[in-house]
Formats: C-alpha cells, sequence, structure tokens
C-alpha cells in the first residue's frame, strides 16, 4: 500500500499548487508583473508542500531526506505550470475554430 502512496505525491502536489494559483490570479486580476512570477511562485509553493509532505507524512513523499523533498515539491509545483499552459492552450485552440466556422 506504500508503494501506492508514493505514487500520488507529485499529482497531488500539482494539483494543490495549480488551484492555489488559479485562486491568487483570481484574486490579483489581470496583472502583468504578477504574471511573469507565476512558474516561480508555483515552484515555491510546491518546496513548500513538499516540505510539509516531508515531515507531516513521510510515507506519501518518496523522498529519503529533506533535499529530496524539496526538488521534488518545486518539480511538482512547475507541473501545475506546465498543466495550466496545456489546459490554456487546448482552450484557446477551440475557440479559434469556433470562431472561423462563424
Amino acid at each position: 500500500m506504500e508503494q501506492y502512496l508514493n505514487l500520488i505525491s507529485v499529482p497531488a502536489i500539482a494539483a494543490i499548487v495549480y488551484w492555489v494559483i488559479n485562486i491568487i490570479k483570481y484574486a490579483v486580476g489581470d496583472n502583468e508583473k504578477f504574471k511573469k512570477f507565476i512558474p516561480l511562485i508555483a515552484a515555491g509553493l510546491g518546496v513548500v508542500c513538499g516540505i510539509i509532505c516531508y515531515y507531516a507524512v513521510p510515507s506519501i513523499i518518496p523522498a529519503p531526506n529533506i533535499v529530496v523533498a524539496i526538488l521534488i515539491g518545486g518539480a511538482s509545483g512547475l507541473t501545475a505550470t506546465g498543466t495550466n499552459q496545456i489546459i490554456k492552450q487546448l482552450g484557446k485552440k477551440d475557440d479559434d475554430n469556433e470562431k472561423s466556422n462563424n
């Protein structure tokens, strides 16, 4: 069972960071300066989540030490940024097709 818990740590951190970033974007609005720092903020949030997972629930993150937990968390946070861009680009393509069909 423990090996399955190790598999969910990266997607769980990415999902948490994804939604926190979306909430922050909604609160901040359309601020160009903020948009430049989204990947950095996502990586930072991922690092924080990795550290929390390492100390609070060590069986959920496959890290033998805190440095690996920080790296896993940071990479998971950056994964959330990539996921956001995939969703954004797929939605953008659908909107362009609808406009050309009308």
